[in-house]
């Protein structure tokens, strides 16, 4: 079954410690995905996500201009991250109400596993006659790994910017009818 991302209805967010004493909060707003939920073996679905890095927002000019810069996520050269489900690991037979989302996430043309731990929120249909279905994931990132590096010294000791980086998505998906998925499926075959 095929779900979109409804980015009305979506939030991807990161944390990361500033000079060691408190958090500094940020989004992505420009982002897209699919998703294919397989309900006979859930460990089957996949997830397919592409985030416009240059969309980040902080809620500080100065510091987004420095966060797409090659400092960081340099978006002139990799406009784009993304991420790509490998597997669904089900903590038993059919149980979906939470689970881990084991993928590889591409910042920099960097690529790296990371496990998300997920939650199923359910499903509704709404007003419009569309289905709709809610998840929340986060997970934990050293952003070195994907050569994310910069930092200064802090004078009493430490870091201006923490190594650790949370992320939070909460989504809501929308169910596309079958014929636009054999549409789309008829296209690529």
């Amino acid at each position: 079954m095929a779900w979109v991302i409804d980015n009305a209805h979506t939030r991807i967010e990161f944390v990361a410690k500033h000079m060691m004493i408190t958090n500094v909060r940020g989004g992505f707003k420009n982002y897209s995905g699919t998703v294919q939920i397989d309900e006979t073996n859930p460990q089957n679905s996949k997830v397919e996500v592409s985030i416009d890095v240059a969309s980040l927002q902080t809620g500080d000019e100065k510091r987004d201009g420095h966060l797409k810069s090659a400092d960081f996520f340099d978006v002139e050269k990799y406009p784009t991250m993304t991420f790509k489900s490998k597997r669904v690991e089900l903590p038993a037979p059919n149980s979906t109400e939470h689970f881990k989302l084991i993928g590889d996430l591409t910042i920099k043309d960097v690529t790296k596993e990371v496990v998300l731990d997920v939650t199923n929120e359910g499903r509704q249909k709404t007003p419009w006659g569309t289905t709709a279905a809610g998840f929340t994931a986060s997970t934990s990132v050293n952003r070195k790994d994907w050569g994310l590096t910069w930092n200064v010294a802090l004078e009493a000791g430490g870091w201006l910017v923490g190594d650790t980086i949370k992320i939070n998505i909460e989504t809501e998906l929308v169910q596309q009818p079958e014929a636009v998925t054999e549409a789309a499926a008829e296209k690529v075959n």
